[in-house]
């Protein structure tokens, strides 16, 4: 269920978790993460692409048992910080419907050093994808749809 306003935690201050029905602007995330004391600011931005395999994406739309994603997501967010001993982690995942090109997921970390926040942003989408509770429905061109669930 998709609410009319993001849901935000900010627990822990070098950590921002958010669920979003709005469009993510990475733009205006990059203050949570900056920090001149780092030398890497990393990001990954996941968007609605246009092929899946051989069949035409319309759109994709996202579904979540809310509380429970983002005490997840919070959680895993708080094992990679300490981890990578990352200094900053955000993460905005969109709820709904999502177009082609625009962004589901965004996730940006400040590091000491470049390898850390490589190593850390794989390692954390993947968690994501294999734990939160965020389904996906891919709508196709030929109007059928598939949910998908990573893991």
């Amino acid at each position: 269920m998709t609410t009319a306003s993001p849901i935000v935690t900010t627990m822990d201050v070098r950590i921002h978790v958010e669920l979003t029905p709005l469009p993510i602007e990475i733009e205006t995330l990059r203050d949570r993460i900056s920090d001149p004391d780092v030398g890497a600011h990393v990001w990954f931005e996941g968007v609605t692409r246009r092929m899946t395999g051989e069949l035409e994406t319309v759109l994709l739309s996202y579904e979540a048992f809310e509380p429970m994603a983002v005490g997840i997501l919070r959680s895993i967010a708080m094992q990679t910080v300490d981890e990578f001993l990352l200094t900053r982690l955000v993460v905005v995942h969109r709820l709904g419907v999502v177009p082609i090109g625009e962004a589901s997921l965004v996730v940006g970390c400040s590091s000491p050093h470049r390898v850390a926040g490589l190593k850390a942003l794989s390692k954390f989408v993947d968690r994501l994808k294999a734990d939160v509770p965020i389904w996906k429905k891919e709508h196709f061109a030929d109007g059928t749809t598939q949910w998908v669930h990573p893991q």
